[in-house]
């Protein structure tokens, strides 16, 4: 059975990847004439997404990257900026 959602419930929902990271919160819905396009995903605080952006504030997620929603977000990791953890260590 297909459950329906508001978007205003979607608002600082979690969002995880498929892989199991805890890669932000849900900042904003963007819509386009009537159907969305995509997800604002704030980078907070020890998010995946906070260590790979650095100052950056967020990102938007495509909708078609999305996979569930339901108590929380699963996207795809293709959703995930590269990232290449061998930088880390140069610094």
């Amino acid at each position: 059975m297909l459950k329906m959602k508001r978007i205003t419930e979607t608002y600082d929902m979690k969002v995880f990847t498929d892989s199991g990271d805890y890669f932000g919160d849900i900042e904003e819905t963007i819509l386009t004439s009537s159907k969305v396009f995509g997800w604002r995903v704030r980078a907070t605080k020890n998010s995946f997404l906070n260590r790979i952006l650095g100052s950056a504030k967020g990102v938007i997620v495509p909708h078609q990257l999305v996979k569930s929603i339901g108590d929380i977000m699963i996207i795809s990791k293709a959703a995930v900026p590269n990232y290449n953890p061998e930088e880390d260590d140069e610094a």
